[in-house]
């Protein structure tokens, strides 16, 4: 009679614990965006002039719950004395900030680099004019930003950990800088130039940072344009020139056209390109009859192939809006 007892109790502890961590499994799954759905996107639009964020799950955009997010600088929102560095926006990324919360880092080709908190967007975390054409902008882990510049021909550190108007930066010549990309595994600031995609380290400290090159590939096409994380493969960055599409492999320093769903993607004067947790791949790519030669209404989706437009949209870049660096 103990015995079965024993079993009875054996049995319901057993059930117990395995709902238990059929729970926990089940907690964790749906917290994963990569398990559960894709993240929104992000698009720099100089029709509007403004930072919009979209949800891709919605297939029409110009319906209003398809807006999730937008943003430009105001008077109001901390940016007044520097508006006139504002109307092309470049580029937009969403990162975690050194002591938590999330925050945009964007830049303008008028001039404009700026860090704001998300989503609130009320206040100016840093911003500058910072001149040049900037590009791309990237948010280091000690609270500094990077810009890359294609005009100024530069890579700069600026010290935004040191107040909201700092203006003090480390430079480094980098022709045509397009695009910049911390990469934590490494420790190193990934920039994309005309010829070449160069590694950084980033020295010295963050009220005086140094800039130190310890790597360089040549592109296998001039005019580099885009640099973006490949998300799911920590060893891939998606790099775009003027007329290609490219995967690099920093384990064996080598470019790749044969990634899935080039033949697809592989196209001429793409300004943006990244990947969802799903493996669908977000591309802007310039179109005639929108604003201006270099912007297009639309984000084309590949794997599954779909795309996404907006009337009077003149989008130069579309970002996926998640916060992780690689």
């Amino acid at each position: 009679m103990s015995i079965r007892k024993f079993s009875i109790r054996s049995r319901l502890l057993l059930l117990m614990m395995t709902a238990v961590t059929f729970t926990m499994v089940n907690h964790h799954a749906s917290a994963d965006p990569g398990l559960h759905k894709d993240y929104w996107i992000a698009v720099t639009d100089q029709g509007s002039e403004e930072i919009r964020v979209y949800d891709p799950e919605k297939e029409d955009w110009n319906q209003s719950n398809a807006l999730k997010w937008s943003w430009a600088p105001t008077d109001k929102n901390g940016f007044g004395g520097l508006l006139q560095g504002w109307g092309l926006p470049s580029d937009v990324k969403l990162r975690e900030g050194k002591t938590g919360g999330k925050f945009m880092v964007v830049t303008d080709s008028r001039g404009l680099a700026a860090l704001v908190p998300y989503p609130s967007g009320n206040s100016r975390a840093w911003g500058v004019i910072v001149g040049g054409n900037p590009h791309a902008a990237e948010l280091l882990p000690d609270g500094n930003v990077a810009v890359a510049a294609s005009a100024g021909g530069w890579v700069r550190v600026y010290t935004a950990s040191q107040g909201a108007d700092s203006s003090t930066y480390t430079e480094f010549s980098l022709p045509g800088a397009h695009g910049v990309l911390w990469d934590p595994a490494q420790d190193v600031l990934w920039a994309v130039g005309d010829y070449d995609l160069i590694a950084l380290k980033v020295k010295g400290t963050p009220e005086a940072p140094i800039l130190e090159e310890v790597h360089r590939k040549r592109l296998p096409t001039n005019w580099g344009h885009n640099l973006f994380a490949v998300y799911g493969d920590t060893d891939k960055l998606w790099v775009t020139s003027n007329t290609q599409v490219y995967q690099y492999s920093k384990s064996t320093d080598s470019w790749s056209e044969d990634y899935p769903g080039a033949a697809e993607i592989n196209h001429h004067w793409v300004k943006s390109v990244g990947n969802q947790p799903s493996g669908q791949v977000v591309m802007t790519n310039q179109k005639e009859g929108t604003k201006y030669t270099w912007t297009t209404d639309a984000v084309d989706l590949y794997q599954p192939a779909d795309q996404r437009l907006v009337t009077g949209g003149a989008f130069y870049k579309a970002r996926i809006w998640n916060s992780d660096y690689q």
